[in-house]
């Protein structure tokens, strides 16, 4: 199974354009959708609308070869949390459901050694696709073997770090990340050693600069990236179309590391390398502009981000037309910037028109989680500027459109049970949101055990719910589940027990609960918050005036007089900034 080690043709024009293929551009839109919250500037916000994550099966991306290597950012496999809600390959490629750039050179214009490079990582991409993993990890593990023997034998040149570049990129792919972070750690020994007029070295320090970014070390990356374009450079002038990709990379690294002011100058200069060499409408812009418009929006300056967000839609309308999905997604990110700077209502008419252009041209499927992620940001902006039934509208046809596809007891149908509870208690109705909250309970119920942490949100919400239904005592025991629970997952310090510390707090006073407990959970509650917000929040400043009430009922002035003069000051603090 293993590739053999052949002598490697120091030609490497043959395929070097593929280089700057940049055709990731409607993954990037797509991100944008799973990046950004819903955020006005100057309102604040009371309601909340999650996306419980879902994990996706066989949804990994993998970086090209050398053959094909095109993308701006490291393509590797999509893990975590997601944070992400999940992200999908993009449209033009989701009938192979793994994103490959698409222009690969003729086999017969490669070399031997190049051959087998592509053959292998075609071959590990096939058993993924497949989902043979564990083909794919035996696959991985025999070229490693193969590789490693080499270099004990003391041979350590272009051939073993381009072998070793795709073992680790194939390892990335099928997710062993803590192995990645060992073969990055042996490829950049061998890289260190290799002179730069070293054929594909450029390519194989790009791969490492995106793994070193997936994996967060961007010292490392940018070390990586800063040597492949002084290679670059060196061989093709500073303006190259070739120096695109690492110079996005690059930029990437620095923004993620806080470096935003030297990010910014690097994207100004792929695009003007870009706009030299492909044309001020060229496509190609869209994933340097994205990144830009990105950066700035993180940053704050979302008057300067908005320009890059109007560029790519104007861009894809004239490439494409006013109803090509990639325009729809186009509106969802210039509606994030809309958002940013707070004028919701043209937010809202964006986000609405790319709903229903991405729905008429079927760019994907109405139960995509994009799609689902893009519904519910817009019932969450309509709240917000109080149009709440027409959220409720919304988030109803998630709700519909997640049965229809997936079956009323699906576990996913419990984000659109949860957030329209949250609607139907803004709008009072709690006796609907107690009906749906108790259907996720249910759902929930029949998948995890009773006492799984996830099921603490539903649970924490259906007891604000009976407290406000008057059903006290109901309400109280649900609390008390919920700090149990999340003691025991998180900590007795954990801001989720803080949560729900707070809630339980609010419901025995109501019922009249002994006052020394409840100052004990008061101050418990003082201590993370605290922690978490830091000593002159607001979060601290509320805790603060109903621990004062429970010393001073209970007569204890010692423990008093401090935290008196604490409130006062803060009550102060905030006085003076609501005035300013």
């Amino acid at each position: 199974m293993a590739t053999s080690l052949i002598s490697l043709s120091p030609s490497t024009n043959n395929y070097r354009m593929s280089q700057v293929c940049l055709h990731m551009q409607s993954e990037h839109l797509r991100k944008a959708i799973t990046c950004f919250s819903v955020c006005l500037q100057k309102q604040k916000c009371n309601i909340k609308h999650y996306m419980i994550p879902i994990k996706a099966v066989s949804r990994h991306r993998v970086y090209r070869t050398f053959a094909s290597v095109g993308s701006l950012e490291a393509d590797v496999a999509s893990h975590g949390n997601d944070a992400s809600p999940g992200v999908s390959t993009p449209n033009n490629s989701r009938r192979s459901r793994m994103s490959f750039d698409q222009t690969n050179y003729p086999l017969d214009d490669m070399t031997n050694f190049e051959k087998q490079l592509q053959e292998l990582f075609d071959e590990v991409k096939r058993m993924i696709m497949m989902g043979n993993r564990n083909d794919a990890m035996d696959l991985l593990k025999a070229n490693y073997e193969a590789v490693i023997e080499r270099m004990n034998k003391g041979i350590k040149g272009i051939e073993e770090a381009a072998l070793l570049d795709i073992i680790t990129l194939g390892y990335m792919a099928v997710g062993d990340l803590k192995f990645v972070a060992s073969l990055l750690a042996m490829l950049a020994e061998v890289v260190d050693s290799l002179k730069d007029n070293e054929p594909l070295l450029d390519v194989v320090l790009m791969h490492m600069g995106s793994l070193f970014s997936a994996l967060g070390k961007f010292d490392k990356s940018l070390l990586v990236y800063r040597r492949s374009i002084d290679i670059l450079e060196n061989r093709y002038g500073k303006n190259s179309i070739f120096l695109v990709t690492p110079l996005l990379g690059m930029a990437k690294a620095l923004g993620s590391i806080g470096r935003s002011t030297k990010a910014v100058e690097i994207y100004h200069h792929a695009i003007t390398i870009l706009e030299l060499s492909k044309g001020a409408e060229s496509e190609d812009l869209v994933v340097a502009l994205f990144g830009l418009g990105n950066l700035l929006l993180k940053e704050g300056r979302s008057t300067d981000a908005e320009p890059h967000f109007i560029r790519i839609l104007t861009l894809y309308k004239k490439l494409y037309g006013e109803n090509d999905g990639r325009v729809g997604m186009a509106m969802c990110s210039l509606a994030h910037v809309k958002c940013a700077k707070g004028n919701a209502d043209e937010a809202i008419g964006l986000y609405k028109n790319a709903l229903q252009v991405i729905k008429d041209s079927n760019y994907m499927a109405l139960d995509d989680s994009i799609m689902e992620k893009m519904r519910i940001d817009l019932a969450e902006l309509l709240h917000v500027v109080g149009r709440g039934k027409e959220g409720r509208e919304m988030l109803e046809e998630s709700l519909l459109i997640t049965e229809k596809y997936k079956g009323k007891e699906h576990p996913s149908l419990v984000t659109h049970l949860v957030n329209l509870a949250t609607s139907y208690s803004r709008s009072k109705n709690f006796v609907e949101a107690e009906r749906l909250l108790r259907t996720s309970l249910e759902i929930m119920g029949k998948t995890v055990g009773p006492d799984d942490q996830s099921l603490t949100y539903p649970m924490l919400h259906l007891a604000v719910t009976l407290y406000n239904l008057k059903r006290n005592e109901e309400a109280e025991q649900l609390a008390l589940d919920v700090l149990r629970i999340r003691e025991k997952a998180f900590g007795k310090d954990s801001l989720p027990v803080g949560e729900a510390l707070d809630c339980l707090a609010s419901i025995q006073t109501r019922l009249g609960r002994d006052d020394g407990e409840l100052l004990e959970l008061l101050k418990r509650l003082l201590s993370i918050q605290e922690r978490e917000f830091g000593h002159e929040s607001e979060e601290v400043m509320e805790t603060l005036k109903k621990t004062l009430y429970y010393l001073d009922k209970l007569g204890r002035k010692n423990e008093k007089f401090p935290l008196q003069k604490r409130l006062s000051t803060l009550r102060m603090k905030y006085k003076e900034r609501i005035q300013y």
